[in-house]
């Protein structure tokens, strides 16, 4: 399984946001300028983020984005299914029930749908808000003398 630069990007920005949430509305040229990410690019990630109604946005001079809901609530499987599509680590596992003709004497379906399990599991038991808190954890151990 391998994450395109989108769901990378969209997971910067959503951090971005999370991080400056009291900050109000947050300009997307300043989220580009912090990320080093292509305003433009951005540019396409938003509809998609604003389709799903996890960010608010307001037009004008103070115009900008914020989360709709506090960091806690967004997790990095959810951010990383609406960029990627499905996190199905092979085809079969798209659809529920799995539609593959072989799908019943497959040998190695069992260890596709461990590891579908595991990276499920894994990603959505991440919040933006825990990448914050991480972030925060390492950089207060920083310390010089």
């Amino acid at each position: 399984m391998k994450i395109s630069t989108k769901g990378r990007y969209a997971l910067r920005m959503m951090l971005d946001l999370a991080e400056h949430q009291n900050d109000g509305y947050v300009a997307l040229k300043d989220i580009a300028a912090r990320q080093n990410i292509s305003k433009k690019y951005l540019e396409q990630i938003v509809p998609i983020l604003n389709k799903a109604d996890i960010l608010r946005t307001t037009r004008g001079f103070q115009g900008g984005y914020r989360l709709a809901k506090p960091p806690e609530k967004y997790t990095v499987g959810q951010i990383l299914r609406l960029t990627e599509g499905s996190l199905a680590p092979v085809a079969c596992l798209e659809h529920d029930p799995i539609e593959c003709e072989r799908s019943v004497g497959c040998a190695t379906l069992p260890v596709w749908q461990g590891l579908y399990r595991v990276i499920t599991e894994y990603l959505d038991g991440i919040t933006l808000q825990d990448i914050l808190d991480q972030q925060e954890e390492m950089y207060s151990n920083d310390y010089i003398i």
